[in-house]
Order: structure tokens, then sequence, then C-alpha cells
């Protein structure tokens, strides 16, 4: 997969060190994947949801941080919406962001 743009993690990693192995582990492997759809995605990451709009929730690091996406499956391209603490997540609406 193709993912748009790893600035996101760079940002969050900087002001929260804690989150960087995790979130680097995460984008490794997605760099890896060939996702065709959701059933895919939940075959690599189990805890991922979909919430419509093309957005997809993945919980990280025992759901301390959370990674929104928007996936087009046909193209194999990932935009990042937002990196963030749980606490961050919880005050955006992730269809629109």
């Amino acid at each position: 997969m193709v993912i748009i743009t790893k600035a996101k993690f760079i940002n969050f990693y900087e002001v929260e060190p804690r989150a960087k192995e995790s979130l680097l582990k995460w984008y490794h492997e997605v760099l890896l994947s060939d996702w065709q759809d959701f059933h895919s995605i939940k075959q690599t990451f189990n805890s991922v949801d979909s919430v419509g709009n093309d957005r997809f929730v993945f919980n990280i690091a025992g759901n301390k941080y959370r990674i929104v996406t928007m996936i087009h499956f046909s193209t194999r391209t990932i935009y990042l919406k937002f990196v963030g603490t749980h606490k961050q997540y919880d005050k955006i609406d992730c269809k629109t962001i």
C-alpha cells in the first residue's frame, strides 16, 4: 500500500516519543500489505473499525493511540487523516476529518 503522508506520524511521535515504535511498526506493516477490502485489513489488524466515508480507525499500542485513514482500495492508497492519543481522537469526527 502507498501511505500519504508520513509527516503526520513524525509530527506526532516527536511530541509523543513513546508512540514512535508502535506507529512505525504499523507503518511498515501497512507498506507491505496489499488490501483489497475491509476484510483483508481485518486479517492484518483485527482491531480496525470501518466508520464510513472510506474511513478506517486503527487502535495502536493497546488502544493508547489511534490512526484514522481514508483508504482507496482501487489505487492501493492510504491517506493518514489523524494520528493521536485516544483522548484526542474523542474530540474529532473521524468520518469527516
